[in-house]
């Protein structure tokens, strides 16, 4: 490093020393990395299952870690999940008889969180508790050494007041499973309730650290039936260390004092609609067809067509009429001279319902969205109706004395999901 001479001018070489080391002691305060949370992410994904139309749940898409991968069995029968975040706790003096002791404590209440849809900005609410709370507990000596015995099992035993970590501590609960070498063992308990579960040493152990941690979990999601496609994220932010929200002790320090879960939750519905073949050209005719006017020459009452469709649908939707040709409400059937005015009907299957209930014979005008309709369950191809009519104004248009022609044209149908 080299100085010029004009910056020492006026400044004797103990000052110049205690400028430099001051700016020195300013650039090592400014290289201290900032703490950062731990961070897990969450992911449930929705999409409708033809086989269960009733079942209207997430499916957990996070890879289980820790104790739900070593014993899923476990896990399985209970419907849980869990995650081991590589969060390390280290006692920060020798564990004690009578000095206080080591265990967990888990966030077990019910927490709500805000997740939100990335592209339409809406809102719905996740709720989350830690059903189950534990780690692999590593000793500066072997369990035996510390309690003078020789047998391995034996140490574990004798060195805490209540047996071995695979009973838990109350008010956790027992989980079923255990495992351990001379030093180490591993354990998870289940956390009815948000209270320490607490290990007394019966012997003194001079350091022991929390390797890992791991946590059960349960979601509560909301009904994604009533939710737009899309991915759908938010966060919870947990506390950790002596008298956070996990806590494995007053002596136990983390190596991470905030948790982060970020939360995916990926909706992917279903909107389809099919017609049967030939259903796209639809013959308009009185009640019996053509031939009881022709014989008897009476002039129909009506002129129309129910037109059979298919529905898939697993969230809400609107639906629109348009007419191929300018008109007003209802769309034209052109002849060669004259035109016909046919009304649109709509009626969706039983469990599709809009803002007044069940949908049937829905008056359809051209230009408008209607709905949204929201399905109760998923429907997988339903049936439902498209009501076609011509004016009762325009039959004798259709039907004049002395008048031959054929009318036609468009009709379209949008659906859409983009609710």
């Amino acid at each position: 490093m080299k100085y010029r001479a004009t910056n020492l001018s006026g400044m004797t070489l103990m000052g110049f020393l205690k400028k430099l080391t001051g700016k020195l002691a300013l650039l090592m305060t400014l290289c201290v990395p900032s703490a950062e949370a731990a961070n897990q992410e969450i992911r449930a994904l929705f999409t409708p299952d033809p086989a269960q139309p009733n079942r209207n749940v997430f499916i957990n898409k996070t890879p289980n870690s820790g104790y739900c991968a070593i014993y899923p069995s476990e896990c399985a029968a209970n419907q849980t999940f869990s995650i081991q975040v590589p969060i390390r706790f280290n006692s920060t003096r020798a564990v004690v008889p009578g000095g206080g002791g080591v265990g967990v404590k888990a966030p077990a209440n019910w927490r709500q969180l805000t997740v939100t849809n990335r592209d339409t900005q809406e809102a719905e609410t996740v709720e989350i508790r830690i059903i189950g709370m534990g780690s692999r507990y590593v000793l500066s000596d072997t369990a035996a050494n510390l309690v003078g015995v020789t047998d391995m099992l034996e140490g574990h035993q004798k060195l805490w007041t209540d047996r071995s970590w695979v009973y838990a501590a109350p008010p956790c609960l027992y989980s079923g499973v255990g495992s351990y070498n001379d030093s180490a063992y591993r354990f998870f308990w289940k956390t009815p309730v948000q209270a320490a579960c607490t290990k007394l040493p019966a012997f003194t152990i001079p350091s022991m650290s929390f390797e890992n941690m791991d946590f059960a979990y349960e979601l509560r999601t909301p009904n994604p039936l009533g939710m737009s496609s899309g991915l759908y994220t938010g966060s919870m932010v947990y506390s950790v260390g002596p008298g956070a929200d996990f806590d494995m002790g007053p002596m136990m320090v983390p190596d991470d004092s905030l948790l982060s879960l970020d939360f995916v939750l990926d909706v992917q519905h279903t909107l389809k609609v099919d017609l049967p073949p030939g259903g796209n050209k639809v013959t308009l005719e009185p009640e019996g067809g053509w031939r009881p006017w022709i014989e008897s020459g009476r002039k129909p009452t009506r002129i129309y067509r129910d037109q059979l469709f298919y529905i898939s649908a697993s969230s809400r939707f609107r639906v629109m009429m348009q007419c191929s040709q300018p008109s007003g409400n209802s769309c034209p059937l052109r002849g060669r001279t004259k035109f016909a005015l046919v009304d649109t009907r709509l009626s969706l299957p039983d469990g599709i319902e809009g803002n007044n209930g069940p949908v049937k014979q829905l008056l359809l005008n051209n230009g408008v969205w209607y709905g949204p309709f929201q399905p109760r369950f998923y429907a997988d191809r339903k049936a439902g109706k498209l009501h076609f009519e011509v004016y009762k104004e325009s039959i004798d248009v259709v039907v004049g004395t002395g008048f031959n022609d054929t009318f036609s044209g468009d009709i379209i149908v949008i659906w859409d999901s983009d609710v």
